[in-house]
């Protein structure tokens, strides 16, 4: 699933096999297995650089919108692998997915003592596991509640528009 979610949600880009085995973090000889069955079943194309998604592909939305509503991350395993990184005030998913491309962040984290490695890496997992890059943004509290009070346009996108709260401890 990782490596079709890798070349569904970045149709334009073409991999190598270890870029695959790097950006999905998983054995290499099961990568390998995994691309030349999904390139026999004529989804992936090869390219002299790699392998890229054959967008010409039949059933390509249909198995879109399938792996982007049964998301290999619910909310709680978010959670969890957010919360090592600090003390999670205020926890927002939007964007990728809620099926809304055009939103500026997919993530956003307000918290206490973040730890920036920690939350980068579970950020690093995380998009491994849906096989795209994850826009986020993360802010202290009280920067978080200063640019609110501001009406900071980032905060105001996220806010006004289609999201989902995970964890809601400041009342937003």
């Amino acid at each position: 699933m990782k490596v079709m979610r890798l070349f569904i949600f970045n149709p334009d880009s073409v991999y190598q096999a270890k870029e695959i085995i790097r950006r999905t973090k998983e054995n290499s000889r099961i990568v390998r297995k995994r691309i030349n069955e999904l390139f026999s079943a004529g989804l992936l194309k090869k390219r002299a650089s790699g392998f890229m998604l054959n967008k010409a592909y039949p059933y390509l939305t249909a198995l879109e919108n399938f792996l982007i509503d049964a998301g290999p991350v619910t909310d709680k395993e978010l959670l969890k692998k957010i919360s090592q990184s600090g003390t999670i005030k205020l926890l927002l998913v939007s964007g990728l997915f809620l099926h809304n491309p055009e939103s500026r962040v997919d993530l956003l984290v307000v918290g206490d003592h973040m730890k920036k490695a920690k939350l980068v890496n579970a950020i690093a997992n995380v998009e491994a596991e849906l096989g795209r890059e994850i826009r986020y943004a993360t802010f202290e509290t009280a920067d978080f509640n200063y640019r609110l009070g501001m009406y900071d346009k980032l905060i105001r996108d996220i806010l006004d528009f289609d999201h989902r709260k995970i964890v809601n401890k400041l009342g937003v």
